[in-house]
């Protein structure tokens, strides 16, 4: 029988459970240990080591690698008279049926907990929530919270608020989420700032900016001091709804109350106002972020230098730039590559050129784009020396060319007589089949060293007419 199977279990677990169990199994049993005269407080303790302390039993139920057996032996051991379970051996079996998602059976668990008188703990219904949580079961933990209350266990904040998290992770429950969390004053839990936030961010989520803003409101009012999440969760709200004034005001009340916003916080910001084209402002508040305890970052000034390039002010990026590089600051590809397009998409390729060289310098590559639209600038005014020094620039870097850009430069610099030479220099050159994963093209040693040849030789000849 499942009894027997379950004293089987006792019995190997330590010989005073098998002692034990031999002895209630055996009423008649003369024994002189239950023959003896006792008070019955002496008796009580007696059944209690006779069976087993409430320990060995949990370590027996921990044990089990089946939740069910471990629940027999739970149920075995509460029959036990005089036996009295440990706080540890319920969580123990309430994880165990949890994570095997026996649901009913913890019910059935909480109930005999409740009809013995015996009190639950705050732990106990922490557990719950984070099994309930795991399960992706929203309707159950919120139970629990009322489960609570029939236990007579006022609940916590952070068991208002882990419920909070669990109901708003699904859409359709945020309306009941707001509900619990208008009620829990009525039940004697203080929402803190923590519970704001978690109501705040799901509605924010919810496209429900003006709720979200309410319940700041509501925090002020009821004297709960918000904390830096609570703005940063509100500015980017505000920055997503495209209010990039309202964040401002935000960040403003923030700093005047001496809270010190994250990067991140600047960062949602810095883009909002360039989406905005708020330059100005973007740019004064890169300015404004050191003083107030934030070091501008690389995202940062990338954001600004790509706000004005976008708006056609390729020299203010330029400034931008600079900015990073005096304020300890290093610009990475991405800073040379977006001011070097906006340059040269304002016509500014001299200007473009000279960050080329800076970019290089500091090793990085450039995208073939960078070098191809500085080639077709050069080219379209004429300015062949110096569409050739970027060729070379970049060559000489180790770097390739797009066939584009060869077929570009070449013709213009090499005789109509040797067009049958250059056709075969761009053939090669262009040989690599371009598939959807290949951008660039090995432009090839000959055609670069050729190249090079015939500038020279263009160079000498101007150097010697220039004798007579």
């Amino acid at each position: 029988s499942t009894n027997v199977m379950i004293r089987r279990k006792i019995y190997d677990s330590s010989a005073v459970f098998i002692s034990a169990a031999r002895r209630i199994a055996s009423p008649t049993s003369t024994s002189p240990r239950f023959l003896s005269s006792r008070s019955p407080e002496n008796e009580l303790v007696s059944n209690k080591s006779s069976f087993g302390s409430p320990t060995r039993v949990q370590k027996l139920i921990a044990s089990q690698s089946d939740p069910l057996l471990a629940k027999e032996i739970f149920d075995y051991a509460s029959q036990q008279p005089n036996f009295r379970h440990s706080q540890s051996s319920h969580l123990v079996l309430i994880l165990k049926l949890g994570r095997s998602k026996y649901f009913n059976l913890i019910d059935d668990v909480l109930a005999k907990h409740r009809s013995s008188g015996y009190p639950l703990t705050g732990e106990t219904f922490t557990y719950l929530i984070k099994i309930y949580a795991e399960a992706n079961l929203p309707e159950k933990a919120l139970r629990t919270f009322y489960k609570m209350l029939q236990f007579n266990f006022t609940p916590q904040p952070k068991h208002l608020n882990r419920i909070l998290e669990v109901l708003v992770s699904h859409r359709g429950y945020l309306r009941k989420a707001f509900e619990l969390f208008k009620s829990a004053r009525l039940h004697g839990v203080m929402p803190n700032t923590r519970t704001y936030n978690i109501l705040m961010q799901a509605f924010c989520l919810n496209d429900d900016l003006s709720i979200a803003y309410k319940l700041f409101g509501k925090m002020l009012e009821r004297d709960v001091v918000p904390d830096v999440e609570s703005y940063k969760i509100l500015i980017k709200g505000f920055c997503r709804k495209g209010q990039a004034n309202g964040a401002m005001e935000l960040l403003e009340d923030m700093l005047n109350k001496g809270f010190v916003p994250d990067r991140l916080s600047y960062t949602t910001l810095l883009n909002s106002l360039c989406r905005k084209t708020q330059l100005r402002e973007a740019y004064k508040l890169l300015c404004r972020m050191k003083l107030k305890g934030c070091n501008p970052d690389l995202v940062h000034y990338n954001t600004i230098i790509l706000g004005f390039v976008r708006e056609g002010r390729a020299m203010d990026a330029r400034k931008v730039l600079d900015d990073m590089v005096l304020n300890g600051c290093s610009p990475d590809s991405v800073s040379y590559r977006t001011t070097i397009g906006g340059l040269c998409g304002q016509g500014m390729f001299d200007e473009g050129k000279k960050y080329l060289r800076e970019m290089i310098s500091k090793g990085f590559s450039p995208h073939f784009s960078v070098c191809n639209s500085l080639v077709k600038g050069f080219c379209g005014f004429g300015k062949i020396e110096e569409a050739c020094d970027v060729v070379e620039l970049v060559i000489k870097n180790g770097e390739r060319l797009h066939s584009e850009t060869w077929e570009m430069i070449v013709p213009l610099i090499c005789k109509e007589d040797e067009s049958e030479k250059i056709k075969q220099f761009l053939e090669d050159a262009v040989k690599v089949e371009i598939t959807g994963d290949t951008r660039i093209v090995d432009a090839g040693i000959g055609l670069g060293a050729y190249l090079s040849s015939k500038r020279q030789m263009k160079r000498k000849n101007v150097r010697e007419r220039s004798y007579f």
